[in-house]
Formats: C-alpha cells, sequence, structure tokens
C-alpha cells in the first residue's frame, strides 16, 4: 500500500513538476526549445546530484537501523515537496529556481527510500516465493506509475496546485501504511563496524562480483542512454498535436502514463506466471527490445502511435527490471542488502536522472527527435556490448540464489 500510494503521487508530481518548470522556462523566461528542453536536462541533474552524494549513505542507513523506519521518514520529506509546490503553484509564486531546489529533495528522499523498500522484501518472504514477490511489489510501483501521470494531468487541467495536494494527502497515507509494517531489526553485526568501512564493503562487494557489476551497469548505461522520457514535456508541447492543437499537459499525464501501463500488465503476467528459466538471455534481450521501441518513438509523429511505442518501452524495461531486481536480491547476502541494493538504486536513478541531462544536452545540440533516437540506438548497442563483456549474464539460467535470507 505504501509503495502504490507513494509512487502515485511521486510519479504525477515530477512530471507536472517537469511540464511547470518547462512551460515557465519558455513563457516566463523567454527561452527557445532547445533552452528550455536543456532546463529540463538540469532538472534530472538536480535529482541526481543528492542520490550520487548520499546513495553510500543511504546504504548503511538501510542495514543499521530499522529498515522500515527510514522508508517512512523518507516519505515525509517528500509529503514536504508536495506540501511546498501546492501552496507555491497555488499562490503563483513559482520560479525556476524553486523548483530546482524542490527537485533536489525530491532527488534526497530517493535515495533513502530506495534501499530500505527494497531491503524488506527478503526479509519477510520466503526465497522460494521471492520471484513473485516481487514482481507483486513492481506490479504496485507500475500501477502507481500509470494512475499517478494520468490522474496529475487530468488534475491540473483543473487547477495546477491540486496534483500538488492530492500528493499531500497520498505521501501521509502512505507514511501511515510503512509504519505499519512490523518492526525490522536490522541484520546482526552491522553495527560492529565502521560505517565508513561499511561503505567500503557495498560498493568492494559489487565491484569484486562480475554478475551483479554486470546486472547493475547493464540499466545504468541502457537507460542513461535510451531515456526518452525526460523529453516528453518537449514533444507534449511543441511537437507532437491532436486536430492541429499541441497535446498540452493533458496529453503529456497520458504519455507518462503509458510506460507504466505497458510494465503494469507485463508485472500482472509476470505475478501469475513468473520467469523461470534462460534468465540472462532473456533480459539482455529485453534492454534490446526498450531500445529498438525508444527509436520507434523518436521516429513517430502521430500521438496515438507514440503512445503505442511508450507502452512498448514500459512493457520491455519491465522484463529486464523484474530479472534485474529478483538476481540482484537473490544473488545478495543479507548482511549486505542494503549497500548492494542503493548502490543499484543508483544505477537506476544515475540513468533516469544523468539520462535526463544527457538527453537535454543532446535535445539542445540534436533536436528532441534526435537526441531520441540516438538514444534509442545507443541502448541496443550497449545491450551487444554487455553480452560480450559479461558472459556471466547470458550464462545465467534460473534464479537459483546463493544466499540464504536471515
Amino acid at each position: 500500500m505504501a509503495r502504490v500510494l507513494s509512487v502515485l503521487a511521486t510519479s504525477g508530481m515530477v512530471v507536472i513538476l517537469g511540464y511547470q518548470l518547462y512551460d515557465l522556462a519558455r513563457s516566463e523566461y523567454g527561452m527557445s526549445i532547445a533552452q528550455a528542453a536543456f532546463q529540463l536536462g538540469l532538472l534530472g541533474l538536480a535529482q541526481f546530484l543528492p542520490l550520487f552524494l548520499l546513495t553510500p549513505v543511504a546504504g548503511v542507513v538501510a542495514d543499521r537501523f530499522d529498515r522500515r523506519n527510514v522508508a517512512g521518514l523518507s516519505i515525509c520529506i517528500d509529503l514536504t515537496v508536495a506540501l511546498a509546490l501546492a501552496i507555491t503553484t497555488q499562490a503563483g509564486a513559482l520560479t525556476l529556481p524553486l523548483l530546482f531546489g524542490l527537485a533536489a529533495l525530491h532527488g534526497t528522499a530517493r535515495v533513502f527510500i530506495g534501499p530500505a523498500l527494497s531491503s524488506i522484501a527478503p526479509n519477510i518472504v520466503p526465497a522460494a516465493l521471492m520471484p513473485k514477490a516481487i514482481a507483486i511489489n513492481s506490479m504496485a510501483w507500475q500501477i502507481g506509475s500509470v494512475g499517478g501521470p494520468a490522474m496529475a494531468g487530468l488534475l491540473f487541467s483543473g487547477h495546477p496546485a491540486l496534483p500538488y495536494w492530492t500528493a499531500t494527502v497520498l505521501l501521509a497515507l502512505a507514511a501511515v501504511g510503512i509504519f505499519g509494517i512490523r518492526r525490522l531489526p536490522p541484520p546482526a553485526g552491522n553495527r560492529d563496524t565502521h560505517p565508513l568501512r561499511q561503505i567500503t564493503q557495498g560498493l568492494s562487494f559489487v565491484w569484486n562480483d562480475r554478475f551483479l557489476l554486470g546486472c547493475v551497469s547493464l540499466d545504468l548505461f541502457a537507460v542513461l542512454l535510451g531515456g526518452a522520457t525526460a523529453l516528453l514535456p518537449v514533444f507534449a508541447r511543441d511537437i507532437l498535436q491532436v486536430n492541429g492543437h499541441p497535446v498540452g499537459a493533458d496529453g503529456l499525464g497520458i504519455m507518462r502514463a503509458m510506460p507504466g501501463l505497458g510494465a503494469a500488465l507485463v508485472a500482472l503476467t509476470l505475478s501469475r506466471r513468473p520467469i523461470v528459466d534462460n534468465v540472462g538471455n532473456k533480459m539482455l534481450l529485453s534492454v534490446a527490445v526498450y531500445g529498438a521501441f525508444t527509436v520507434a518513438f523518436g521516429l513517430s509523429a502521430n500521438y496515438f502511435l507514440s503512445l503505442l511505442m511508450l507502452v512498448g518501452i514500459g512493457a520491455s524495461d519491465m522484463v529486464s527490471v523484474f530479472i534485474r531486481n529478483t538476481l540482484v536480491q537473490l544473488h545478495t547476502p543479507d548482511n549486505v542488502r542494503g549497500r548492494v541494493s542503493s548502490i543499484s538504486g543508483l544505477a537506476i536513478s544515475a540513468s533516469n536522472e544523468l539520462g535526463e541531462m544527457q538527453s537535454g544536452v543532446a535535445a539542445a545540440l540534436l533536436g528532441a527527435v534526435g537526441a531520441v533516437i540516438v538514444g534509442g540506438v545507443g541502448a541496443i548497442a550497449i545491450t551487444a556490448a554487455w553480452f560480450v563483456l559479461f558472459p556471466e549474464l547470458k550464462n545465467a539460467r534460473t534464479f537459483a540464489a546463493r544466499y540464504r535470507s536471515s
């Protein structure tokens, strides 16, 4: 419940924040399309910097303290962001510096939520049920990802502050949900090790395990190049049209929901019939398909065809996420699982937020369409390279765990 409600709130909140920033840059600051697109890239950077700086700390926190409390308090930080956006939007007091600052605070909350929530499941679910549990957990995340942007777009058309007021209420309910989980004592022994040594141990564990390194880095580089969602405000305001009119914020909300819809359909299928064999090759293939759908989206000039391509992007990405998350959780001992989850979360966030920065810079140089196409081709190239560089991935046949959960 906490995951559904928090993702429903934050996914919608971030969509509207990006649209407001782009629209503000174009209308109030008089920027060109290329200049405003670059601001979207800077927005991604503002969310990534806290993640980059605090990820090692977040992993140690998740391994030293009650993971329930860490996740709950982090959700409360996001609640503060939503409330600030609601008040300033209601008052018509938004500025670019304010939006960048609140985006950075949201990034700070995310860096602690990820490792804590990801590390809870193996403590309360038997290893044999982990693939189904992760699929259900992913489905909850995708339900929020689908409903959040679409809901926020519709609420925005009623009043620009409504998405943020709604997010405030949803995050308050999410905090209540996460604190309702039973107490989760941290793994034994982690308080006996100095935090700096724990950080080093987590980084060293991933670096020396080629299997985990391959899983984490595949997502980092493929999505870093192939991300198209950062530029969706550009497509909604200045490129895609319906009946001769830009699709606008309503269309943007639907566009941002489409990858989540595709992912949710796949997650629902996997929760009932999880992938159980030849998992490594299927993960690599799904990343290549993700790149192909990204290229197709960039080439499309039809709004409805673009929506279909976004569904494909989300569906293929969900297959990769499901396999990678299951492999990482089951191939990591519990006493370092929080730190490994934080490193994996950093890779995911880097691929998303730094991908937004990369997309913004590329759009300033190549245009939004060119940036998306080049990024999709890059994702396919990365998949081919990892097939050769990390044979451990393609040789992974099943989800057999190397470590038991405590």
